[in-house]
């Protein structure tokens, strides 16, 4: 085959000396066949290591699967063709595959082994009422066809076939109820002298373009007129690593006759004109057709006869036929309930417990088929009837409608269990034409560090924390513009007419002025109570006294409700249902994806649940963790490496990675680092992002800590790494802000400008610092809390002195005079500059990469802490 295929001549064979390998006279005449010693595998060591490296990945898929041991073959040859197929470093980034033939293999055609898929049958052989696919496993691929190998669960059979439709989250070995039973259907039988069993292999008698029309066709002749009991004993018939696939095996009654006795039915025999009954669950091997041999059993086995007894047993469908609803538990990843610490509170435990990740149909096709979808759809639709959402009319002349699509989440209750399917409507706005469909777009949503200020300052002073959902909140806002869409999926009227479509009254979701319609809506009914809006954060209000102070915080349609008094807080909650449709969600545990526990110490805030979902989205589960999310004296840059083929897959990751700095500032620099290569990704960057992977999966739940115990006092610890893009020379921006000891801020971000010192650089720093402190500043005033003096470390004396004095000489006249607003709140006693030594600067993690011993100094120091332990 090489020189065939190839053109090349194959110049050594090398092999042991096992007999099947053994072609003497071909390899004479050939001279090709070398020797090892025996048994000294090290003089053929490539193909003992490619042997381990085979069987390791076998093992993979064997495990994976949960596949039959007797498939271990296919398992083999499947690892081989994955293997062929992967690039290697050692080929140059390339594939055995591409190497052999020039171009790179079609990914798309791989499938997950062991998974669940329906094949086609033949439309030849096959009637109007014939199943038009049947249930298989996908066990390989087919050499020299381009086709997939399916193992038929119906007929126990294999067959090779394209037409194939795949499901590949369910592995259908791992829920058949008679697992040894499948590890080999076929066993030898020892029965007793004189009872004789002829269990052919069905793989040779199988015609796979047939499709048997039921598949219990066993005959059984007794030579007596008298009856077995028992016909055989169980472990007789069935091997100790075999058990019967039926699923409730009865007690096995015989009809007595002397003609053949054919079961029609997997429960019934039938005897000539007599009645059916109930047949022995050892005569009727699943998947044996019909011209198999007789069972013969003589008489001497026989016992008294007995009347025959209808059956009442009830049959029910093998595991592997069940329907496969898209939102199984079974088909969780990670279950939370399997990770659960002992020192969680029984409350949060239970929270957590229930809230494993469940699959949301993607499409309108795969949610009308479960019943509870079907529901959240009609909800939707029934809701939006109510509130007048739209009118049914024909499209006018010169008008466009938009489409529209379906979306599902799962919502779970304050202990974490399903409360209910959320199915929503959303426009499809990306394609609305500005100027005619919409003008203004700009909504205000809530930024994440105001989110922490409001814990930080809750914990302080014991408040209780409720979150509200409002339901539909979007189409509580009224749009100016006329908007036409086109009719949802599953809607019906009665309105009769050419081109119908919904005329939008309200601002559904997917419109681009609908957040803002909403927001104007909420905003109103809010102040309308007595609420505040803070200058600050458009997106808080604050009503009462110190004594009785409410904050209400809203991200879009999500409410975080935070005071003192809980009876205060249900009046609030009372009022906005009067205006809204709310949900009451209780306690705060589960917030923007951001996981909230509470004890008497503290509040913990992380994102475990989305960074596992991440790892599982990007296959990096199976990645062994590292301790560093970097490595240090990295040489990252915009042009060394070759060019990724699909940008947006690194672009979707940093996406991505930038929402869990939300509560992972370890991994800051990293993600600031990684994001500035978004425009011409090379491989180098998505390696650094994977390693990346590697350090989140360690301890996935890390993160912010809000102690009971900390003060109100606002701090801050700026750094700067001077020159440190290789690019463009240009320094580093870092800062941590601390209310107390608690970490509400950061930052790591690339200067505007390049700097001629390291003083200069640092000086920067400080005044982009300043900046975040001052609306701090402003925001803590609307809890009637006075900031001032707030202090500032920075570890460059140079920094400092150009901060408290008016220094002007060459190396600083040319900085820009908005720089100097440092100078201006020093001045003011806004701020309080201290030197911290470089061992102290906390804000040296967003600057730099950084060596193991200090950077898990500072992750301890910044007050992360870890309250899962990891699942891995």
């Amino acid at each position: 085959m090489v020189k065939t295929q190839f053109g090349y001549d194959l110049k050594v064979f090398r092999s042991d000396n096992a007999l099947e390998l053994c072609f003497t006279d071909l390899f004479a005449s050939l001279g090709i066949h070398h020797f090892s010693c025996v048994e000294t595998p090290q003089q053929n060591a490539v193909v003992e290591r490619k042997h381990q490296h085979l069987l390791a990945v076998a093992r993979a898929l064997f495990f994976q699967s949960r596949i039959p041991e007797r498939f271990w073959g296919d398992c083999v040859l499947t690892a081989t063709f994955f293997i062929n197929r992967l690039p290697s470093p050692l080929l140059g980034g390339k594939s055995p595959f591409e190497l052999l033939h020039d171009h790179p293999p079609d990914y798309q055609s791989l499938r997950v082994f062991g998974s669940l898929c329906f094949v086609s049958t033949l439309r030849a052989h096959r009637d109007k009422f014939s199943e038009r696919a049947l249930p298989g496993v996908f066990i390989g691929y087919a050499p020299g066809m381009k086709g997939y190998k399916i193992y038929i669960l119906k007929t126990r059979s294999i067959v090779v076939s394209r037409d194939v439709v795949f499901h590949e989250e369910i592995f259908p070995f791992h829920t058949l109820t008679n697992f040894e039973a499948m590890v080999d259907p076929f066993p030898d039988v020892s029965l007793p002298n004189g009872v004789s069993v002829s269990i052919p292999d069905p793989s040779s008698q199988f015609d796979h373009h047939r499709v048997p029309s039921r598949v219990h066709d066993a005959e059984i002749i007794v030579e007596n007129t008298t009856l077995v009991e028992p016909l055989v004993d169980t472990a007789s018939v069935v091997n100790s690593h075999a058990e019967p696939v039926v699923p409730s095996p009865v007690e096995p009654v015989i009809e007595s006759t002397t003609e053949p006795v054919v079961e029609d039915e997997p429960d019934t025999v039938l005897t000539g004109d007599t009645e059916p009954i109930i047949s022995s669950d050892h005569v009727s091997p699943i998947g044996v057709t019909s011209d198999i041999a007789p069972i013969v059993v003589p008489a001497q086995h026989l016992g008294p006869i007995d009347q025959p007894r209808r059956s009442v047993r009830v049959v029910r469908k093998p595991s592997y036929l069940h329907n496969y609803y898209c939102n199984a538990t079974s088909s969780c990843s990670y279950p939370i309930e399997d990770y659960l610490p002992p020192q969680l509170s029984s409350s949060y435990a239970a929270f957590l417990a229930n809230l494993s990740t469940s699959i949301e149909p993607s499409f309108y096709h795969q949610a009308v088929k479960v019943p509870e979808w079907r529901v959240a759809m009609q909800d939707e639709l029934r809701a939006m009837e109510n509130l007048q959402t739209w009118t049914v009319v024909s499209l006018p002349p010169g008008k466009q409608p938009i489409d529209c699509k379906w979306v599902y989440r799962i919502k779970h209750n304050s202990d974490g269990t399903i409360d209910r399917y959320k199915a929503r409507l959303v426009a499809k706005g990306f394609t609305q034409v500005e100027g005619i469909d919409y003008t203004d777009t700009f909504s205000l949503v809530a930024k994440m560090t105001s989110f922490k200020v409001l814990l930080s300052f809750a914990v302080v002073h014991d408040w209780h924390l409720l979150q509200l959902d409002v339901n539909n909140a979007f189409l509580n806002g009224s749009l100016d513009e006329e908007v036409y869409m086109k009719l949802p999926l599953g809607y019906q009227t009665d309105v009769q007419g050419p081109d119908l479509v919904c005329k939008l009254q309200k601002s559904i979701y997917g419109l681009k002025q609908a957040s803002r319609q909403w927001f104007q809506t909420f905003h109103a009914v809010v102040l309308k109570f007595g609420f505040t809006q803070s200058p600050s954060e458009h997106s808080f209000f604050i009503k009462g006294s110190s004594d009785d102070l409410i904050a209400l915080l809203v991200y879009v349609d999500d409410v975080v409700l935070a005071g003192k008094h809980l009876a205060s807080l249900l009046n609030v909650q009372n009022f906005l249902k009067e205006h809204f449709k709310l949900k009451k969600l209780g306690s705060l545990k589960y917030f923007l994806g951001f996981e909230i526990s509470q004890n008497q110490d503290g509040i913990t805030l992380c994102q475990r649940h989305y960074a596992l979902q991440l790892l599982e989205d990007t296959g990096s589960l199976g990645k062994k963790p590292v301790d560093l999310p970097i490595i240090a004296n990295h040489k990252l840059n915009m042009n060394e490496g070759e060019l990724l083929p699909d940008p947006q897959i690194y672009r979707r990751l940093i996406g991505r990675l930038l929402y869990l700095t939300h509560t992972r500032p370890d991994i800051t620099y990293d993600v600031h680092l990684l994001s500035q290569f978004v425009s011409m990704p090379r491989v180098p960057h998505l390696h650094a992002a994977h390693h990346l992977l590697s350090y989140i999966k360690k301890a996935p739940a890390l993160g912010l800590f809000f102690s009971s115990k900390s003060s109100l006092q606002l701090s801050c610890f700026v750094d700067s790494d001077y020159s440190a893009c290789p690019d463009t020379r240009r320094s580093i921006t870092g800062f941590c802000t601390y209310l107390g000891t608690n970490l509400i801020s950061w930052k790591s971000k690339k200067q505007h400008t390049v700097s001629r010192s390291s003083c200069e650089a640092e000086y920067r720093a400080m005044a982009t610092a300043t900046c975040e402190l001052v609306w701090l500043a402003a925001l803590l005033s609307s809890f009637n809390i006075d900031a001032s003096p707030v202090f500032l470390y920075c570890d460059n004396q140079a920094a400092i002195h150009l901060a408290l004095n008016q220094v002007f000489h060459e190396r600083t006249k040319h900085i820009k005079v908005d720089c100097h607003f440092v100078r201006e709140k020093l001045n003011s006693g806004f701020l309080k500059l201290f030197h911290v030594r470089s061992k102290g600067q906390l804000a040296d993690i967003f600057t730099k990469a950084l060596h193991s011993p200090a950077f898990s100094d500072f992750v301890f120091k910044m007050g992360l802490t870890n309250v899962h332990p990891s699942p891995f």
